[in-house]
């Protein structure tokens, strides 16, 4: 009787190693599934970023207003007859003075 309940131990003991430890165990399902998990949220970011890729595109093909917009911008562009006006602001103070006063 022993000996019976050694092996059907022996038997259970076997059945369970691949749920536990084989090629498609928990713990590697759980692996893939937080990869997954991963993966969709990498995707879904990139999806997002497609979408307003798109919608400039679109901007672009469409109207003149985005290319005029991308060309003041981005280039420092401006119209025939118009003057640009930049002010700088100094970010340094000058409160320390070279010379000695007399």
């Amino acid at each position: 009787m022993k000996l019976l309940s050694f092996i059907l131990l022996l038997l259970i003991a076997g059945m369970q190693y691949p749920l536990w430890l084989g090629k498609a165990s928990w713990l590697k399902v759980m692996q893939v599934e937080q990869d997954l998990a991963a993966a969709r949220e990498h995707n879904r970011l990139l999806q997002h970023r497609n979408n307003k890729l798109e919608a400039e595109v679109s901007d672009l093909k469409q109207g003149l207003e985005a290319i005029e917009e991308h060309a003041r911008s981005d280039l420092g562009m401006v119209k025939e007859g118009e003057i640009l006006f930049q002010i700088v602001r100094n970010t340094q103070s000058n409160t320390s003075y070279s010379g000695s006063a007399q």
